[in-house]
């Protein structure tokens, strides 16, 4: 019995901030990493590193000093989680700095470097969190905005979350205006379009590309603790489930552009919290999905029409005539009985329409020194 009364759009919306919020934050420090012309690879380790880092802190926080009514619990009831986002982004920031010293000094392969130390977080992670396994966190409450949470329906959707959703779209606009408007963004894009021509013209692209790994792997350390701090609250092995590889496509095929990549966790936030959404509604996907993937034709060709360019006239019937297929094997399964796992389908879901999407929208030009090493000649 299908019942999307339970279904609030209100509750709905305020969730997909939240959800979107840990793939935001490492994305965006992946997004400066890249644009100053380093690939990581590690951002999953990065992010599962912060998780049990931040975890660990908090709770001990919570335990000795708010048990006691220390002065820095007086402070407020979120200093314990606060502290473990600090540490969760310190543990972050050193993941990567050991990621620049392997990749520019010792000028180390940076994909092979990056898979190794998306392995070696997952270590660590696993050695150090056997001891908080199933242990609930303190919890971060929301920080309502004055005046603006009491707006009707908007209120509750934007301004009544907890500060580090608030962060996650400073920390956008904030690399958005940095990159667009000021000289140290135009030098890290100037290393990462061209570190022989920056290196002539007197800038240390070593030095700029540590502090661009250093802020990305912070940013991926508060993603990992806001998983396990607030988005779960507790500890568990393979808390991340992937976010850091969903962050790096989002990142490549956001054309490494800050308010595309804002689009990109949002779409992956929504689809998570709808897929939940619809599998406590009891929602049929055998009979959602042949109108999904029709529309989503519809659409792509609708799109190529609209813009009339011959350059993506192939790729558009590509598109359309893929999603037309499925479409009709869906109905074809649903016709014949076969056996469809609907439960496997639906968790699948925000990874598989995330990608299909940002891959539709296509990728822009990558930084030209992206993934490649520097050689200072003197």
């Amino acid at each position: 019995m299908i019942d999307l009364s339970a279904i609030d759009p209100i509750l709905l919306l305020a969730s997909l901030m939240v959800a979107s919020t840990p793939i935001l934050l490492a994305a965006t420090g992946e997004l400066v990493t890249e644009r100053a012309g380093v690939l990581n690879l590690g951002v999953e380790g990065m992010m599962i590193t912060g998780s049990v880092v931040g975890f660990i802190v908090a709770t001990g926080a919570d335990g000795l000093i708010c048990a006691e009514g220390g002065a820095l619990c007086r402070l407020g009831a979120a200093t314990p989680n606060l502290l473990g986002f600090s540490a969760a982004a310190l543990g972050g920031a050193t993941m990567a700095l050991l990621f620049a010293i392997l990749t520019q000094f010792l000028l180390s392969n940076q994909v092979a470097t990056g898979l190794a130390l998306t392995l070696f977080g997952l270590g660590i992670a696993a050695l150090l969190g056997q001891g908080y396994l199933g242990v609930k966190s303190p919890g971060l409450a929301d920080w309502p905005i004055p005046v603006l949470s009491d707006i009707p329906w908007l209120g509750r959707i934007l301004f009544h979350h907890d500060p580090i959703v608030y962060l996650s779209l400073v920390l956008v606009a904030g690399v958005w205006a940095v990159l667009t408007y000021t000289r140290a963004g135009l030098i890290l894009r100037a290393v990462g379009e061209n570190h022989d021509a920056a290196h002539a013209l007197g800038y240390n692209v070593v030095l700029v590309r540590i502090l661009a790994i250093c802020f990305g792997g912070a940013c991926a350390g508060l993603g990992g603790a806001y998983l396990s701090l607030v988005r779960v609250p507790t500890y568990a092995e393979g808390l991340t489930a992937g976010a850091g590889w969903i962050a790096l496509a989002i990142v490549v095929f956001a054309s490494w552009r800050p308010w595309r990549l804002l689009a990109g966790a949002y779409l992956f936030g929504g689809v998570t919290m709808l897929q939940l959404n619809f599998q406590a509604a009891g929602v049929s996907l055998i009979v959602l999905l042949p109108w999904l993937t029709g529309i989503g034709a519809l659409a792509v060709a609708g799109a190529w029409a609209i813009r009339r360019r011959p350059a993506s006239r192939t790729k558009a019937l590509g598109w359309t005539a893929a999603l037309a297929l499925f479409t009709l094997l869906l109905i074809a399964i649903r016709a014949m009985g076969w056996g469809f796992d609907e439960t496997l389908w639906l968790s699948a879901s925000p990874y598989l329409a995330t990608i299909l999407v940002l891959v539709v929208i296509s990728a822009g030009r990558a930084p030209g020194s992206l993934g490649r090493p520097f050689h200072a000649s003197g």
